[in-house]
């Protein structure tokens, strides 16, 4: 005879099953915290301070801030769960704000969400909630998790405004297995609703916009702040080679921009690559930009590649659509991705995440690193 599981999946009754819940002070993961702590469970929140930049932390459009602690704290006291802060800073520099820098200096262009899940978020808070002997980690993430067969497969989020599966693609296996994602089957407004009816204070909270270590978006300042010697001069060449401006610094540039490149011409001109080692900057009209093969490193996989003989479903960018596309494996963490059809603006330092469709929605198969 089956026993009936919980609401997240395991055989226990909820008073017997212990949970943390990655705190962060928005409205998102306040009210998971609220909903396992209504459905019953022991909830143990917390929050990691992972960057300290004096008064632009506090910002409501940054994650992670000063203001945000204080908001995860006054949460956690309303709904009387035990709540802990843990101080990054240092794990936080080394594993996203350092990678940030060189990816930008190699000419790439980085996601630290990616970076800040896969070591920090994941890795650490994984590690300290088994110390803690919970018996599963809970997010706020909109993602959909599914468990058949004792296996935990991650699926776009039901709101496409809110899916965060292709910033997670570097999930582990075990820590798949291990996390619950109750806000992937909802919609946004569901969750304010139920913030709301919890009466919590962060039910109409802006959600945070900007990377936590880049107030406004000036992801240059940062960069010269960490690295002064961050912005040389160098050659602007067209696809030719032919020398036709200057730039002030490779890390003012990424891959399909547009602006900032101070060269006239006929017509529009994009950044279609950025030479490091050389100092260049090469600009061409937009249809040099589109690209049909990928080339990826460092891949993590959720599924066997005999799921890979046919073609698939990849996502080269946190906003584009999806893409058709075939996988080729050149060995045992390289792929090359050939794509339907030609897309614009594929930057290395992006993720190409793989998406396969079955019965339950989107499923995410694993993904990799843009090298070219």
């Amino acid at each position: 005879m089956n026993k009936e599981l919980n609401s997240i999946g395991l055989d226990k009754k909820p008073s017997d099953t212990t949970v943390v819940v990655a705190m962060s002070g928005g409205v998102d993961s306040s009210t998971v915290a609220g909903m396992m702590k209504k459905d019953g469970y022991n909830v143990i929140g917390i929050t990691l301070k992972l960057y300290d930049n004096g008064k632009e932390v506090a910002k409501s459009k940054q994650c992670c801030s000063g203001q945000d602690i204080m908001d995860a704290k006054r949460v956690a006291s309303k709904l009387d769960i035990d709540h802990k802060i843990l101080y990054y800073q240092n794990k936080f520099k080394q594993g996203v704000i350092d990678n940030f820098i060189g990816s930008y200096l190699n000419g790439e262009t980085p996601i630290p969400c990616v970076q800040c899940n896969q070591t920090v978020k994941f890795k650490d808070l994984f590690e300290v909630s088994k110390d803690l002997k919970a018996d599963a980690m809970i997010t706020g993430h909109y993602v959909k998790s599914v468990t058949l067969n004792g296996q935990t497969n991650m699926y776009k989020a039901i709101d496409e405004n809110r899916d965060q599966s292709y910033f997670l693609f570097n999930t582990s296996r075990e820590q798949l297995d291990y996390l619950r994602f109750p806000l992937g089957s909802m919609l946004k407004d569901e969750t304010r609703k139920i913030a709301k009816k919890l009466d919590l204070n962060v039910a109409d909270k802006p959600d945070s916009q900007d990377i936590c270590f880049v107030p406004n978006g000036d992801y240059v300042s940062v960069i010269q702040k960490f690295r002064p010697d961050s912005l040389k001069k160098g050659n602007i060449k067209d696809t030719n080679g032919k020398v036709i401006g200057v730039h002030d610094g490779i890390i003012n540039f990424t891959i399909g921009q547009r602006k900032g490149i101070k060269v006239s011409d006929k017509e529009a001109l994009y950044v279609i690559k950025i030479d490091p080692e050389k100092n260049e900057i090469i600009v061409g009209p937009r249809e040099k930009l589109g690209k049909k093969t990928i080339y990826l490193k460092d891949l993590n996989l959720l599924a066997e590649k005999k799921e890979f003989i046919n073609n698939i479903f990849v996502k080269v960018r946190s906003t584009g659509k999806l893409l058709d596309a075939k996988i080729n494996f050149t060995n045992q963490d390289c792929a090359e991705v050939n794509l339907n059809l030609p897309e614009d603006g594929i930057s290395p330092g992006q993720a190409c995440v793989f998406y396969n469709k079955d019965n339950l929605g989107y499923r995410v198969l694993g993904g990799g690193w843009i090298t070219r």
